[in-house]
């Protein structure tokens, strides 16, 4: 029992030492983490996808059946415009022209034939004439050979006409037969080759494909596909630049030459088509190849920029408390930043105008009425809907697309607007927080372009401030913590 007393002693004051060991730890000092202002290149871009395809590519067919005889062409093969490149098996074509040769022959020897008869007819018919006026024969001879005269013409005639027939199914088939000769029709590269020596091709409703040309393997293009949310900030004549997995340490270039109107749908998600057009004079960019496109928006080269992640830091009360700083006063501001955005702040506005002279009411008055509104009494604008919000202004008719004298759209397409955003930094200046609010360009992700020299390059501005262990976020509502286990003392107890 004395045991047992003197382990529950030595344990109870083992753990009062600790504990007043433990609280009498000195608090953590919080961790500021800042980055410098700098100087340097800031480009926005556009990320997207696309495939590398010849400018011009050309599907050489077939407009005849029948068997390929001989192929003068491969894969890879560089041909000139009327070379030939494929053959079909001519026996068939061959035959059908001998038999409208003959065909035209026999229309030939009709016609021939006629003109006797009609020749014939006529002699017929001039002595009828003459022996009927010495009334010789009776007017039914003289009928007779008159019609008989008709007839030979009318026979004629279509004779003539059959001759013509035929010699049109003998051009038909010469031409046909000149058809199983395939040529190619523009100087370039076979890429693709889609039949072999003793296929049968059958031209039917739509010429089978044989071969297909790409014109000039030295100028390629790109589709690719711009997502909706950034095809408004795309412009012919933008700086593209793309990777390939072919050459992933090489970087290419190309030239947007088009935006198509055309929406693509997959899955609900709606992409643009853009063209850009890429030069390949040392042939190795390859048709079909994927490519990891960045468009450039806008650039701006050697110029003030500001770490992003300076811009999202938002100071708090419990920090400048942990930095044993004083609490800044919050202003009350409203909407846009000023008292008259508010409910409280109209209301306000409101009952100043209605207390103020005449002679201070006129100048208030025409300011609002420069301002695009028209004052009433109480000195809001009157245009202002239920909503509370003015409504935008009805624009006249536009000119038709058609009616601007462009030849593409693409020429339409109005310039890109200066991109000018409001942000908050905060300075860490003698140990101290203060905060500054800039003007702001374009951005990258990473760096954003400073407008105004505001803050020099070589400024400290703050990221972050924590304690070594992270202590600076409150714990979660509603989270729970093991007694057992010892919790480390933050700046934020009291």
């Amino acid at each position: 029992m004395r045991r047992i007393l003197t382990f529950l002693l030595l344990t109870g004051l083992g753990l009062s030492a600790g504990a007043y060991t433990y609280l009498r730890q000195p608090d953590i000092a919080p961790e500021v983490r800042t980055v410098t202002v700098s100087t340097g290149d800031v480009v926005d871009s556009v990320g997207a996808t696309g495939i590398l395809e010849p400018v011009t590519t050309v599907q050489v067919g077939s407009q005849v059946s029948g068997k390929i005889e001989k192929l003068y062409a491969d894969f890879n093969s560089i041909v000139r415009a009327d070379e030939v490149i494929a053959r079909l098996d001519p026996s068939l074509f061959e035959t059908q022209v001998e038999q409208s040769k003959a065909n035209l022959i026999r229309a030939q020897a009709d016609v021939e034939r006629l003109t006797i008869a009609i020749d014939d007819a006529r002699t017929k018919l001039a002595r009828a004439e003459g022996l009927s006026a010495r009334d010789l024969i009776p007017a039914s001879e003289l009928e007779a050979a008159q019609v008989e005269a008709r007839l030979a013409d009318a026979q004629l005639r279509s004779s003539r006409a059959q001759m013509t027939q035929a010699e049109a199914s003998l051009n038909q088939a010469n031409v046909n037969l000149g058809h199983t000769i395939i040529t190619s029709p523009i100087d370039g590269i076979v890429i693709s080759r889609q039949v072999d020596v003793g296929q049968t091709v059958a031209a039917s409703m739509q010429a089978p494909i044989l071969f297909l040309l790409a014109a000039d393997l030295t100028k390629m293009k790109v589709n690719a596909n711009i997502d909706e949310s950034d095809v408004g900030r795309i412009r012919p004549g933008q700086v593209a630049t793309f990777r390939v997995d072919a050459y992933p340490d090489s970087e290419f270039e190309g030239l947007v030459s088009q935006v198509r109107m055309e929406p693509i749908v997959v899955e609900n998600v709606v992409t643009y088509m853009t063209l850009i057009d890429v030069p390949n004079p040392d042939l190795r960019l390859k048709p079909g190849m994927t490519a990891t496109v960045t468009l450039e928006i806008a650039r701006r080269d050697d110029v003030v920029r500001i770490p992003n992640a300076a811009l999202r830091f938002r100071a708090t009360d419990d920090m400048f408390v942990a930095l044993n700083l004083p609490v800044p006063e919050q202003p009350e501001v409203g909407r846009g930043g000023n008292q008259g955005g508010s409910p409280e702040g109209r209301r306000r506005m409101m009952e100043r105008f209605q207390t103020m002279p005449a002679d201070e009411r006129a100048p208030m008055r025409q300011a609002a009425a420069q301002r695009g509104g028209r004052p009433r009494q109480g000195g809001v604008d009157e245009q202002m809907n239920a909503g509370g919000r003015r409504p935008r202004p009805v624009t006249a008719d536009a000119v038709p697309t058609t009616e601007r004298g462009a030849t593409t759209i693409d020429a339409l397409f109005a310039p890109l607007p200066a991109t000018v955003t409001r942000g908050e930094v905060w300075l860490w200046v003698g140990d101290e927080l203060k905060r500054t609010t800039l003007r702001l360009g374009i951005t990258d992700g990473a760096f954003t372009e400073l407008l105004d020299l505001a803050i020099p390059p070589g400024t400290e501005l703050v990221t972050n401030i924590s304690l070594a262990e992270g202590a600076l976020t409150r714990p979660t509502a509603g989270a729970t913590s093991s007694p057992l286990m010892p919790q480390r003392r933050s700046f934020f107890r009291r």
